[in-house]
């Protein structure tokens, strides 16, 4: 069944999108910082479908997560951000979707190990990020 591009265009100025576009990022061994870094860099290509990096005080998380709309692209990668050390992406989604995100990743950092697991309907792809 194809679908309407008017009625797409129309749900995504309502702030509705296609589920099979979100991707789920998270973040680990990292701090706030880098976390920050990492998702700021993403909301500049893709739009944000929720808050990223906490802002609350207290102790750390131990996995910082967001989740990107890859259908919104709102930009292309830029600058690479500085990240003080490595940190290690989880993108879980649709397997085209998960692609677009890693192939933005890989415009922004130097991707230093890639790992694939791949499901009938969901992909899961295990990233290292270290600065370029």
């Amino acid at each position: 069944m194809a679908s309407d591009p008017g009625k797409d265009t129309a749900n995504r100025r309502a702030g509705e999108h296609p589920a099979d576009c979100d991707v789920t990022v998270q973040l680990s061994d990292c701090d706030r910082a880098d976390a920050k870094a990492v998702f700021e860099a993403l909301n500049g290509v893709f739009a944000g479908c929720e808050d990223v990096a906490p802002q609350s005080a207290g102790r750390e998380p131990t996995v910082w997560m967001a989740t990107f709309d890859s259908s919104a692209r709102s930009g292309e990668p830029t600058a690479a951000p500085r990240l003080g050390s490595p940190v290690e992406a989880l993108l879980t989604g649709d397997h085209h979707a998960v692609e677009e995100v890693a192939k933005a990743l890989g415009h922004l950092f130097d991707v230093r190990s890639t790992q694939h697991v791949s499901g009938e309907h969901e992909t899961e792809c295990r990233l290292l990020l270290a600065p370029r």
